[in-house]
């Protein structure tokens, strides 16, 4: 190899490893090729070359499944429900501590309706804005229902169409939470 080629490749060489070794390890040094470390932002709305539609507004990938979002199993029919009671099992430990968490679900989704002990007289029945009969959750119509049951109603709304679903408002962990409060806090109340 010739001298001069080794004369600048040594010193070379050295100053790269030296960056490599440096104590502050938050700078990531210098950049040789900046076309992937410098992103190009596009507004949401603007037009963008790198889509065949020009849109930068893309749909997500068909069956693109939400980070954290378990598909629920089973359809909005009795049987399902019921089917639903036999295998879903609360993995939310039967704590007081879970309940005081279930309660603060509770009192933001489901008092209105069901009441703060859950007797069906919540604020929206009492002023007529709900004009069917809301369901006692201390009933033994409520508290025999396996939990998985209870569950499948809150995500899915009940069978008969009067309540909706709350799939969308409330995490699966605070569904549970929610069931633990119903069956523990509220029975017999």
């Amino acid at each position: 190899m010739d001298r001069s080629v080794l004369a600048w490749l040594i010193p070379g060489m050295f100053f790269t490893l030296a960056r490599c070794s440096r104590d502050d390890r938050s700078d990531p040094g210098f950049t040789y090729f900046n076309d992937m470390s410098e992103p190009v932002a596009y507004e949401y709305y603007s037009q963008n070359p790198n889509f065949a539609d020009g849109k930068t507004a893309q749909l997500p990938a068909k069956g693109a499944i939400p980070r954290e979002f378990v598909p629920y199993a089973y359809d909005k029919t009795l049987n399902e429900q019921k089917r639903a009671g036999k295998e879903l099992v609360n993995p939310v430990p039967d704590t007081p501590e879970q309940w005081a968490a279930g309660k603060e679900v509770y009192k933001l989704y489901c008092a209105q309706c069901h009441g703060d002990t859950g007797r069906g007289d919540g604020r929206l029945v009492t002023t007529k804005k709900v004009k069917k009969r809301v369901t006692p959750l201390h009933d033994d119509y409520v508290q025999n229902k396996p939990d998985g049951e209870i569950f499948h109603i809150i995500t899915l709304g009940s069978v008969s169409g009067f309540m909706g679903s709350f799939n969308w408002q409330i995490k699966p962990a605070d569904r549970w939470r929610l069931v633990r409060f119903i069956k523990g806090e509220l029975k017999g109340k």
